[in-house]
């Protein structure tokens, strides 16, 4: 939408094709339906290092349509935003229908005509350029110009079935490897259904393949019924599933502003301080109150011991648990559940100024499609405003 939207206001005659009934599908579902639009990060060197190694290819897209840019375009066309936690821009009504409604407006006023029920099925080459596509109802779709969107391979159900991808190779474009990202994560011990809703703050969660550490965050994450979510570790996803087969672990370190010695010396002073009181009563200062009883076990302290009278081995024992609960991985939710796909067209053939394709001369890309994903926070939706903006107006002019 933004790509059909910055060609048609340009003067490009635009059609825009949706394989679905109706536009913006997944966008709706953004934020948990709140539309978290971007992040609002100043400098586009900063943002762009968010985004790891291939964030160098976005810092002349950022320079040329960045984060105030995206505020600027939605609070123009009346949906006003607001900054929470994180840096996270949100609607401010949070409603991501209203940023829908938004793009909508923009492809009417550039006279962009949108053909919904229209899925593409074959794109016909001659040579370097694109000749025309064919719709799976048999018409074809002859243009001057093509731009993929489609998305990557995350929550099919939206429509983002992976298209694009086997078109590009088609064409002669690498596909680096396809990895569901922003996804939940699976462990092998059964004791997560017991803490599943446990919402966690402020702690610390690593990473580990065959015991050496490959990442590490550190905020807010949840129990599930079989795993672990929320944002530290849907962030951690993507390294993790690379990782897998493997032994890969999750340790959780409840109290990461403690160093051991700190930690066993406030445990000291509130056993001193409660001597009367037992073990299974004494850890409501320390952790949530559902996960007391799981540490509880899981230090093998007798429960009804008086904390005055547990020993220094089984302090040690207890601080083991506090600072690296272990959970093994055994693997990240699929397609279905990742927010984002990682991986997909190399960046290698694609000019980062205008998009363009460096082996098709009249294909652009922009989004999900490309070998780029980001953090959640409204990293991934500045992708698309970025790439789209950018392959649009080079589309229109070029």
């Amino acid at each position: 939408m933004m790509a059909a939207g910055r060609a048609g206001e340009l003067g490009a005659r635009v059609v825009l094709l949706e394989k679905n009934n109706r536009p913006g599908i997944k966008l709706l579902m953004t934020g948990k339906g709140r539309c978290n639009i971007t992040n609002k990060i100043e400098e586009p060197r900063m943002m762009a290092e968010r985004y790891g190694k291939n964030g160098k290819f976005l810092l002349s897209l950022f320079h040329g349509f960045g984060t105030e840019d995206v505020i600027n375009f939605f609070e123009s066309r009346g949906v006003m935003t607001k900054v929470e936690k994180g840096n996270r821009v949100i609607t401010k009504n949070d409603r991501s229908q209203d940023v829908l409604d938004a793009l909508l407006g923009y492809l009417k006023e550039g006279r962009v005509e949108i053909r919904f029920n229209s899925e593409a099925k074959e794109i016909i080459r001659k040579a370097n350029r694109i000749e025309k596509i064919i719709l799976a109802d048999g018409e074809e779709i002859i243009a001057d110009k093509f731009i993929i969107c489609t998305g990557g391979k995350s929550y099919p159900v939206t429509g983002s079935t992976g298209d694009g991808y086997a078109w590009a190779k088609n064409l002669g474009h690498t596909v680096m490897a396809l990895l569901p990202a922003l996804t939940p994560v699976i462990v092998g011990e059964k004791i997560v259904k017991e803490l599943e809703g446990l919402s966690l703050k402020d702690v610390e969660i690593s990473a580990y393949k065959d015991n050496k550490k490959i990442d590490s965050k550190s905020g807010e994450a949840l129990f599930t019924g079989d795993g672990m979510s929320g944002p530290i570790v849907i962030n951690m996803s993507k390294v993790i599933a690379r990782e897998l087969p493997g032994k890969v672990e999750l340790r959780i370190d409840f109290m990461p502003e403690l160093d051991l010695k700190a930690l066993d010396q406030k445990i000291q002073k509130e056993f001193q301080e409660g001597n009367n009181k037992l073990f299974r009563n004494s850890l409501d200062s320390l952790l949530p109150q559902k996960l007391i009883p799981i540490i509880v076990r899981l230090s093998k302290i007798d429960p009804e011991k008086k904390v005055n009278l547990v020993t220094r081995e089984e302090r040690k024992s207890l601080l083991h648990f506090l600072k690296s609960f272990s959970l093994e991985v055994r693997g990240v939710m699929g397609f279905e559940k990742a927010m984002v796909t990682s991986g997909g067209i190399s960046l290698n053939e694609v000019d980062p100024k205008t998009m363009r394709s460096k082996i098709i001369d009249n294909l652009f890309f922009a989004g999900e499609v490309l070998d780029l994903d980001g953090p959640t926070g409204g990293y991934n939706l500045q992708i698309c405003w970025s790439t789209g903006h950018a392959a649009g107006e080079a589309a229109a002019l070029n």
